[in-house]
């Protein structure tokens, strides 16, 4: 086998890992983001209570600026370029689950 045709073919396979592994990282994060709003039940067992202030304020200055921006134009222009062709192929990969009951309510 050519070494660029197997250099290809290794790094595909790690595409194909990397990608799955950042797959499974997104859905880590949202099941973690969906228990903290509905694995927990907080109701609220007292009022809160400001404490009583006593503030005497005399004049002042708010500050002042002068701000010089720059320009940014943004444009579209036509270019060749190489675009990659990708091929997707169905395969079975074990991905990781997780069950999340909400607390009981009162």
């Amino acid at each position: 086998m050519d070494r660029e045709l197997l250099w290809q073919a290794t790094s595909f396979k790690d595409e194909k890992m990397k990608t799955s592994t950042i797959i499974a990282s997104a859905v880590a994060i949202a099941v973690i983001i969906a228990a903290a709003f509905y694995f927990f039940d907080v109701d609220q067992t007292q009022e809160a209570k400001l404490p009583d202030v006593d503030v005497k304020v005399e004049g002042g200055q708010a500050p002042k600026f002068d701000v010089q921006a720059g320009s940014v134009d943004v444009g579209s222009e036509e270019k060749t370029v190489l675009v990659p062709k990708v091929v997707m192929e169905e395969e079975k990969v074990t991905v990781p689950t997780v069950d999340v009951e909400p607390a009981p309510e009162n």
